[in-house]
């Protein structure tokens, strides 16, 4: 498998999404997913792309992007992240390990500021193509997006 890093510009997404405080937990994270995706679906909301965050220490986010017209309620806040610069990359974590990936990025990415192509990492996020507890083709292409500013 080739893993290669690229500077590319996404989209903006709308998420419905849960964030909480405490320990990493695969079990928190594959809960949370499934309360996003009960609420959307409760909602009668068209989703796409789901979301993993770090936004703090020790704070965790997952969120699902929805189209159609949704406003947050309970846990579930829904809020909109503008289109942007990413450098990323998309592997998957049975073939590769998630920390090569995650070192090489960020080794990558000190090589783009030392040669003045980029000014800051803002912010990490793992995005799949759908709930990658439930669908193995969404884990087989995860990808990972270090938000930067150029």
């Amino acid at each position: 498998m080739t893993v290669d890093f690229v500077l590319k510009r996404t989209p903006g997404l709308r998420v419905a999404s849960i964030r909480w405080t405490g320990s990493y937990s695969e079990a928190e994270i594959r809960k949370r997913f499934a309360e996003v995706e009960k609420w959307a679906k409760a909602h009668h909301l068209r989703t796409g792309r789901c979301m993993f965050r770090e936004p703090g220490e020790r704070q965790w986010s997952v969120g699902i992007e929805v189209r159609g017209a949704a406003r947050s309620e309970g846990r579930v806040r829904v809020r909109s992240f503008p289109a942007c610069t990413v450098a990323s990359v998309t592997f998957d974590p049975e073939v590769v390990s998630p920390q090569v990936v995650y070192h090489g990025l960020m080794d990558w990415l000190r090589w783009r500021r030392k040669e003045k192509k980029v000014k800051s990492v803002v912010s990490t996020r793992e995005i799949y193509l759908g709930n990658p507890w439930t669908d193995a083709r969404a884990w087989s292409k995860t990808e990972v997006q270090f938000v930067v500013r150029t």
